[in-house]
Order: structure tokens, then C-alpha cells, then sequence
């Protein structure tokens, strides 16, 4: 029992000589710009505005303000642990290998995972562009045989996963529907990760550039042709005109595609080894990204939700150039820009988790809780180079049967569980000497301000919405019932960290950040909960079976 939570002690010369060390500041802060602005804006956006109405706004501010506090611990883990790995390598110094191995098996599901819905979305851009241009390709190869299926005995209104189905060629007893584009642009990342960071960096760097200066042509546009009207719709149902039209309950029911928006900012701790100074470097390039990316995301949600009624966007996967079509504001040419811009930045995001997955891989092979060949670096490229090409498997596989709805909730719950235990990690971490010029996680002592935060908020919360708090316990309603006992489990949690934190003098920062990434994870439905924990379950057999076997902790 001793060995499952036995810690690996990390220090700074205890990294790879392997990886070449070539990104900088503004490399690492072009890195998670190209992480973060993606899919969550281009794509998942429009999903989470007809869930949560204008209110949606709120929802980003809650997920950039957690995530802000959870950037802060990973830029004291990154100040101490300058090795590739992740929450992965941050989580075996602090909780163990069992631990260890949870958090790695999680982060294949925000990095890998989260690729196969970033592909689908590419492949969704990409096609609608070549139609802009003319250009039609079947839509038997531009979705998946799940969606065309799903879609088909649903009886959905989506005519081109309808005339798949219809039209897609017989394979025996089998119809042909294949994602070409979804493959073929994992292809060729993968082939770019293989050739070199280096390579992928300059790459990279002329994405994001142009990429920032179409999503402030849009920003800039959009103002002009904004209803503040609205922004407080009308309810049909109490016929009352509101901020949340669908309350915010509907407002959390969109953490999924809210949430998927800011998951790539921890990816930027995996090129810890071939970063210069990492534990200077990593931590500014963290939190300047992510400062950046939630502004400009509000600002994108209020052209958003301004510009186009929120119950328009019901089914639509590129709502930023959906928002210039002729039904809404009819500008022909901002919707062809938008078309292309969206192909580029959602590139970026395929590259940057594309790079981050042979890297967690890479470091748990080092520990011996993978095989031996995830190690394997390319003698010319400096690269991980098995690693690299299965993950081009493992993202490629899944586009012939999955599909986009699934994954995107599969992929947020592991990476903000993540999130939780790495903001519960730095709270274990002991107290370090203070070198100049490294970042350094203030300690603020929660003993008093956190339970006084915790229990205020609950009493502005009680007494703005009183009818939520009592009836709190009814957890067989249809709308809300999930959501009330997701509720009532995070106040628990959160009295019991309370009575912690008197008694231990806890650090406030991560406190905050583990509080608020624990509130993201009530909007979570018992579906998504049931596949996180028999992920988990199969992560913990192949642990078992090869991980404890084979760990050099464990040897030593």
C-alpha cells in the first residue's frame, strides 16, 4: 500500500538531455493562444450560447477565473519540476504513483480525446469553406458513421448527416461513412510533431498571428451590428425578458463546451524540457495566455449573443461565420474570412495537443509506468518519435465510430478533474527557498478568509435565490434534480476544506482554484460521471497488470 502513494522526489537537474531547449516567453505564450482560442471558440461556442443564453458570459468568467487560480499552481509546479509530464509528473511528487497514474490516464482524454473533437471540427470548417468556394465533397466523408447514424434514427433536421446515411455506398452489409478530412488533417499533424518542435514552433507562431487578427476584424465588425435587445430575451414559458433565459441551471449545463475552451492552457507545462528557463519562462507564457484568451472570449460572446438571437444557434458548429450569413447580418465576405481563419486556428489547436500526448507518455515510460519504446527519440529530430505516432493512431482510430457531443463532455470532466488535484497538490507541496527571478506561488494563509468567502458567497447566494436553496434536496426533477445534488455534494465538500483550512493554515490561492474547479464539475451530467469512472476502472487494470509491475520507484 506503502509503494501505491509513495512520492517521486524531482530536482532540477533531473531532466532529459534528449529534447532540444528552443521556446521562449513569447513562444510559450503563442503556444497557449494556439491551445486556447480553437475549437471552444470557433465550434463548441455556439452549443454552449443555446444552452446558457447571454448568461454564458458568466459561465466564462467562472471557468477563466478557475482556471486562473489553477494557472497559478501550475506555474509553481513548473517553478520547481522543470520536467516534461504535465499534472502527471506534478502529481507524483506530490500525491504518489498511484495518483500519478490517474492524472496520466486522465490527460489522454484531454489531449488525445480532445483532438478527435478538434479534428471533427476541423473537418467541419474545412468542408464549409470549399463549399463557399464551390466545392463539394459527399458528405458520406465528411462525418462520422456514429453522427450519420445517430442522426438518421433520431429523425434530426441536419439534412447533410441525413443524406450521408441515405447516400453513403454499401460495404457488404455496412454503409461507408468516413471523416476524410478529420483523418487527413491528423495525418498531417502528427507528421509535423514528428519532424521537430523547432519546425512546429515557427509554424505555430504564423497561425496564432493571423488567427488574432481575424478574431478582432470579427470583434470589430460584430459591434456594429449588435441588438442590445438581445441580451435580455424573452422568456416564452414566463414570458419575462432575462439575462439567463434558462436560468442557471441552463447556464451550467453548458460547462462542457464552455469549459473545452480553456483546456489547452496546461498543455504549455508538457514542453517544460524543451522550454529555456523553464522556471521563469513557463509560468509568465501561462498566465499571459490566459489573461489574454478569457478577454477576448467575452468579448466574442457578447458580439455573439448581441448580434444574434440565442435560440438561433441551436446545431450550428461554426457560429462565428453563422453569425454573417445572409439570415443574420449578410456579410458575404466577413463569413468567407471567418470560413478560413477557422481552418487556421483550429490547426493550431490540433498541433499544440498533438504535442502535448507522446510528451506525457514520454515521461511515464521514464518512470517505468509505460513501455520502454515511449521513450524512444528520434536520432535526427530530437522528437518523440513512437510516442508521437501513436498518438496519430489513437486520435484516428475513434474518427471512424465516434462523435463530436460524446467526446466533448468525455474530454472536459478529465482535465477539470485534473485541474482539481493539481490545485490540491501545491497544497501539500512544502515551503521552498525563494530565488529571484523565479515565479513564486504567494502564500496567503485561507484560515480565516476562505471559510468567510465560502459561507458569505452561500448567504449572497441564499438570499438572491431562496427557491434554489430550498429545494435543494429534490433531486427527481427533470430539469434540475442532477444539478441540486451536484450542489449540495460541493457544499460539503467545501465545509469539510473549511474545517481544513482553520485547523492547517491553508494556502488560499490553490484553495480557490481547487473550490472553483469542484463548482465546474457539478454542471457534469451522471452520464458523463458513469464513463469517467469506467475509463478509470480501465486505467487501474492496466496500472495493476503493467504500471506497479514495472515502476523504477518501486525497483529502487
Amino acid at each position: 500500500m506503502n509503494q501505491l502513494f509513495r512520492r517521486k522526489n524531482y530536482s532540477e537537474t533531473d531532466t532529459s538531455t534528449h529534447l532540444l531547449r528552443v521556446l521562449g516567453v513569447w513562444d510559450i505564450v503563442f503556444f497557449g493562444i494556439a491551445a486556447i482560442i480553437g475549437a471552444g471558440s470557433f465550434s463548441s461556442l455556439g452549443e454552449a450560447v443555446f444552452r446558457g443564453g447571454p448568461g454564458v458570459i458568466l459561465l466564462y468568467l467562472i471557468c477563466g477565473f478557475a482556471c486562473g487560480f489553477t494557472a497559478l499552481c501550475y506555474a509553481e509546479f513548473a517553478s520547481r519540476i522543470p520536467t516534461a509530464g504535465s499534472a502527471y509528473t506534478y502529481a507524483y511528487a506530490s500525491f504518489g504513483e498511484l495518483i500519478a497514474w490517474v492524472i496520466g490516464w486522465a490527460l489522454i482524454m484531454e489531449y488525445s480525446f480532445g483532438n478527435i473533437y478538434v479534428a471533427f471540427s476541423w473537418s467541419d470548417y474545412f468542408t464549409s469553406f470549399l463549399e463557399r468556394l464551390g466545392m463539394h465533397i459527399p458528405d458520406f466523408l465528411t462525418c462520422s458513421y456514429t453522427e450519420a447514424k445517430k442522426a438518421f434514427m433520431s429523425g434530426s433536421e441536419n439534412k447533410e448527416l441525413i443524406n450521408a446515411w441515405k447516400s453513403a455506398p454499401l460495404m457488404g452489409n455496412l454503409k461507408f461513412i468516413v471523416d476524410i478530412p478529420a483523418l487527413v488533417i491528423n495525418g498531417l499533424i502528427t507528421w509535423l510533431c514528428y519532424v521537430g518542435l523547432k519546425e512546429s514552433k515557427n509554424f505555430n507562431n504564423a497561425l496564432v498571428i493571423l488567427k488574432l487578427a481575424a478574431i478582432v476584424l470579427v470583434i470589430l465588425v460584430g459591434f456594429a451590428y449588435i441588438n442590445t435587445d438581445n441580451w435580455t430575451p424573452l422568456n416564452p414559458e414566463t414570458g419575462v425578458t432575462s439575462f439567463m433565459p434558462n436560468g442557471f441551471a441552463g447556464v451550467m449545463s453548458a460547462v462542457s463546451g464552455v469549459f473545452f475552451a480553456y483546456i489547452g492552457f496546461d498543455a504549455l507545462s508538457v514542453l517544460s524540457e524543451e522550454t529555456k528557463d523553464p522556471q521563469k519562462t513557463l509560468p509568465k507564457g501561462m498566465i499571459i495566455s490566459l489573461v489574454l484568451c478569457t478577454v477576448i472570449y467575452i468579448a466574442l460572446t457578447l458580439v455573439l449573443t448581441g448580434m444574434v438571437d440565442y435560440r438561433k444557434f441551436d446545431g450550428v458548429g461554426d457560429p462565428l461565420s453563422f453569425i454573417f450569413e445572409k439570415g443574420n447580418a449578410n456579410v458575404a465576405w466577413m463569413e468567407l474570412i471567418v470560413s478560413f481563419v477557422a481552418i487556421v486556428a483550429i490547426t493550431t489547436v490540433l498541433l499544440v495537443f498533438q504535442m502535448g500526448q507522446p510528451r506525457i507518455w514520454y515521461a511515464m515510460s521514464r518512470d517505468g509506468l509505460m513501455p520502454q519504446k515511449f521513450q524512444k527519440v528520434h536520432p535526427k529530430y530530437k522528437t518523440p518519435s513512437f510516442a508521437t505516432v501513436v498518438t496519430g493512431i489513437v486520435v484516428g482510430i475513434p474518427i471512424l465510430f465516434t462523435d463530436k457531443s460524446f467526446i466533448l463532455d468525455f474530454t472536459s470532466i478529465g482535465t477539470i478533474f485534473a485541474f482539481v488535484l493539481v490545485c490540491a497538490g501545491v497544497l501539500l507541496l512544502p515551503a521552498k527557498e525563494k530565488i529571484k527571478g523565479r515565479f513564486h506561488l504567494p502564500y496567503i494563509n485561507g484560515k480565516i478568509i476562505f471559510p468567510v468567502i465560502f459561507i458569505g458567497s452561500l448567504v449572497v447566494f441564499y438570499y438572491f435565490q431562496p427557491a434554489f436553496f430550498n429545494n435543494l434536496m429534490d433531486w427527481k426533477d427533470p430539469d434540475e434534480g442532477e444539478f441540486r445534488a451536484s450542489i449540495f455534494f460541493f457544499i460539503i465538500i467545501n465545509l469539510g476544506l473549511c474545517v481544513l483550512t482553520f485547523i492547517k493554515n491553508l494556502s488560499l490561492i490553490p484553495l480557490i482554484g481547487l473550490s472553483s474547479c469542484l463548482y465546474l464539475l457539478t454542471g457534469m451530467s451522471h452520464e458523463n460521471w458513469f464513463y469517467f469512472g469506467l475509463w478509470f476502472a480501465v486505467g487501474l487494470v492496466i496500472y495493476f497488470c503493467y504500471g506497479y509491475r514495472n515502476s523504477k520507484l518501486r525497483k529502487s
